[in-house]
């Protein structure tokens, strides 16, 4: 995959990127909710740039439910970062 696909974790806490991958290594629910926002993401990217066809609420609602990934996602980031 050669497009580059915006709103990557890897991107977003590319100052962490040792710590994303220690906490996806060893902690199992933040391997889920980052597996979870990685899918999620992805759909949201196809939807925008049009090769997958959804409907406005649609968009809103993955939109949503990657935020509140990320939310989560941040939270424990900053968690293991203060550890």
């Amino acid at each position: 995959m050669s497009q580059h696909t915006p709103n990557e974790l890897t991107t977003i806490f590319k100052r962490d990127r040792d710590l994303i991958t220690r906490l996806k290594r060893d902690d199992a629910h933040y391997a889920r909710l980052a597996d979870e926002y990685h899918e999620v993401n992805r759909e949201v990217h196809r939807i925008e740039a049009e090769t997958e066809a959804a409907s406005d609420e649609r968009v809103e609602a993955l939109k949503k439910q990657r935020l509140s990934l990320l939310d989560e996602i941040t939270a424990i980031v900053s968690k293991a970062r203060a550890a």
